[in-house]
């Protein structure tokens, strides 16, 4: 007979743990085997890396879960390797060689393609992609053989360097560096590279290097996480408000924190700002973002009083 599952005791954790992603896992996997190691009670992550991705996935425990989306509109950097010349049914790796020929380009035309695909930019997502569409995820669409239109977005190519590297089966390869802004598929990327060349072009790698202000340094990986003790595993974690690096701080006083929690508005001598970080004092704690409009401190996104009274006694 089997012997009975231990059943994990889970606790309050708050903060941001930065996780360097394996390849083969999905993030959503990868989020569960962190949680269960930091025995957590309420974990999410900040967009999702596909399982044939690696790379920087910053996790969010806890009263950081509440700030999560801010982290997900932020920009990403990344280092990815396309095989030219070949043309695929997903445009990665894992997918049915649809197109080959001969890659003439020169590196006069990778110049030329860097300057075309950088800036402002439209791209139109990819079938084989988590985005949904009436409900269902195009991937699911694309498992069914079905191809559905996808409006074209904009996005940002803040800058691409390309490089030529060492041929693959015969097949030459281009390495890329791209940072960007959300949103922006790496795959596509790679083929309208392949398009702009004229010889087609799929991902064979990737590797997200940056997200936000966080690169692959500040990252640890789950075997080194689930090598620590107890309290190594807890010091790992982030401040919560490391997720509002960039906002403005402000500090109310105890009878403004209170009505400021409760999603009033409150008055000061305040410049306009979009992104402020709230705190109270004594106990200093935070409370909450907001932004300030004409001398009025609006909330945006509040922790509720007993997520506040956990942080303080459960600090990352």
């Amino acid at each position: 007979m089997n012997a009975p599952r231990t059943r994990v005791q889970r606790r309050p954790v708050h903060g941001l743990l930065l996780l360097d992603k394996p390849l083969g896992m999905s993030s959503n996997h990868a989020l569960q085997k962190a949680k269960f190691l930091l025995r957590a009670e309420k974990a999410g992550h900040t967009g999702t890396l596909d399982p044939l991705a690696s790379g920087v996935l910053p996790l969010c425990f806890g009263a950081a879960t509440k700030f999560s989306q801010i982290h997900l509109d932020a920009d990403k950097a990344y280092e990815a390797v396309a095989k030219m010349g070949q043309t695929t049914s997903t445009g990665d790796a894992e997918g049915e060689v649809l197109a080959q020929c001969e890659a003439t380009f020169s590196s006069d035309d990778l110049r030329q393609v860097e300057r075309t695909l950088s800036g402002p930019i439209q791209q139109t997502p990819p079938m084989h992609s988590a985005l949904k569409k009436d409900g269902k995820a195009l991937y699911e669409y694309a498992r069914e053989g079905l191809t559905v239109e996808r409006a074209s977005r904009a996005i940002t190519i803040h800058s691409l360097r390309l490089q030529e590297i060492e041929a693959q089966d015969g097949l030459r390869c281009v390495r890329m560096w791209v940072d960007c802004s959300k949103g922006t598929y790496i795959r596509t990327l790679a083929e309208d590279m392949g398009k702009a060349l004229g010889c087609g072009a799929h991902l064979i790698s990737l590797r997200r290097t940056r997200s936000g202000p966080f690169g692959v340094a500040d990252c640890i990986t789950l075997e080194q996480l689930a090598a620590m003790d107890d309290d190594q595993r807890q010091s790992q974690l982030r401040p919560v408000d490391s997720l509002l690096q960039g906002h403005q701080p402000i500090t109310l006083e105890p009878h403004d924190s209170g009505r400021f929690l409760s999603g009033l508005r409150r008055r000061g001598a305040w410049p306009d700002c979009e992104h402020v970080s709230v705190y109270g004092q004594d106990p200093h704690s935070l409370l909450g973002t907001a932004h300030v409009k004409a001398g009025e401190l609006i909330p945006t996104r509040l922790l509720s009083p007993l997520e506040i009274k956990s942080l303080l006694e459960n600090p990352a």
